[in-house]
């Protein structure tokens, strides 16, 4: 599979929401790329529902509230950030734009917000540290070679990274059909350069996502594998994937800071529950014990107030910082993050709230199922 990323000049200001940078980004990402990043698994029946979930809860605003001084800042692991919005880990960055995960690493940087890198990155996770001030996180999956991992940890905890999300629901990789008809593979001149090592698998043979990259995950992975993670960093570690209470309540007992609600964005169980639906009662298991994460499907900054309400303390968006890298690379992703962050401001005024606290505090009396 031969490869060249484009960074056609894009008119960012023709942008006025997420949808239009997709529209964007299309021309200038390679077909088996742009279907790579926006498949779901089998029906991609998850996929469709995590967006749509979160436009059936309504907000029940309030009238005649001072909303002129407002602010999204939120503490997140100790650092304050200026709005609940965290850039997901997504694979392969390089294949949206030449500059890949640089691009967004500088992008987070400019906003002040934390970016969390993908183990499946193809830019080396120093240089991604170096290209950001702001928070930077490592996604982490449990390979064979469990003591690779804890080396990787150890690797990326020397090089400033500020905390970890160990990754619960790929003990396989899901079915995604669109990649098994393109034949998907790491592409040529691109590395998945944090998990190669000498005389170890590269990933550049196999078909479809669980041809090309089986070998850095494990079906044998449980509890305890997070146990032991957890216990050699002394950063914050935060399970993401989880979709159930009693999970929650395991990873907080298996030593995690956090837990992230996730359905890998409809790409491993297709029928799996939207995020939006599962988060009030995965959220309800989490309060007091440390941070919810929740991503899947986000699109609006009205969508970040209604995950908030259910009880999240920030959200992280995936497809929209691919988005923004093939619409315009660095640029791009700021432009996402500035049309996410202005909407969620304006949703604050018009729902009658002037910060994070307040909109939690509310809660249930915001932000409510449609009946």
């Amino acid at each position: 599979m031969a490869f060249v990323a484009r960074s056609t000049p894009t008119d960012l200001s023709l942008a006025v929401s997420l949808a239009d940078l997709a529209e964007l980004a299309e021309p200038n990402i390679e077909r088996t790329a742009w279907d790579y990043y926006r498949s779901g698994a089998w029906d991609e029946s998850t996929l469709a529902r995590n967006s749509a979930a979160w436009r059936e809860y309504e907000i029940h605003y309030r009238g005649m509230v001072d909303v002129s001084r407002r602010t999204g800042a939120v503490n997140l692991f100790g650092c304050e950030v200026p709005c609940p919005l965290v850039a997901a880990p997504t694979a392969m960055q390089k294949m949206a734009h030449p500059d890949g995960e640089c691009a967004t690493a500088r992008a987070c940087s400019a906003a002040g917000l934390p970016m969390c890198l993908s183990s499946l990155s193809t830019t080396a996770l120093e240089d991604v540290r170096a290209a950001t001030s702001a928070p930077l996180w490592m996604q982490i999956y449990i390979s064979q070679d469990r003591g690779f991992t804890r080396d990787l940890v150890q690797r990326a905890e020397a090089a400033g990274v500020d905390a970890f999300a160990v990754t619960a629901d790929t003990p396989v990789w899901g079915i995604r059909e669109r990649d098994m008809r393109n034949g998907f593979r790491v592409p040529d001149g691109l590395h998945i350069v944090n998990l190669e090592r000498p005389g170890g698998p590269t990933g550049h043979s196999g078909v479809g996502i669980g041809g090309a990259l089986s070998w850095t995950i494990d079906a044998s992975i449980t509890w305890k594998d997070v146990e032991l993670l957890a216990a050699s960093t002394s950063r914050p570690l935060l399970v993401k994937g989880l979709c159930r209470p009693d999970d929650v309540r395991a990873a907080f007992d298996s030593g995690a800071r956090g837990v992230w609600i996730s359905n890998h964005g409809g790409r491993q169980l297709d029928g799996a529950p939207a995020t939006a639906d599962i988060l009030a009662a995965c959220a309800d298991a989490a309060r007091g014990r440390g941070t919810t994460i929740v991503d899947g499907g986000i699109r609006r900054g009205i969508d970040i107030l209604r995950a908030l309400a259910l009880g999240a303390d920030a959200v992280a968006i995936g497809r929209p910082i691919l988005w923004g890298l093939g619409a315009g690379g660095e640029a791009g992703v700021g432009r996402a993050l500035e049309l996410l962050r202005g909407e969620f401001e304006l949703a604050m005024a018009l729902a009658g709230v002037c910060g994070v606290d307040e909109i939690r505090a509310l809660g249930a009396s915001l932000v409510r199922p449609r009946s």
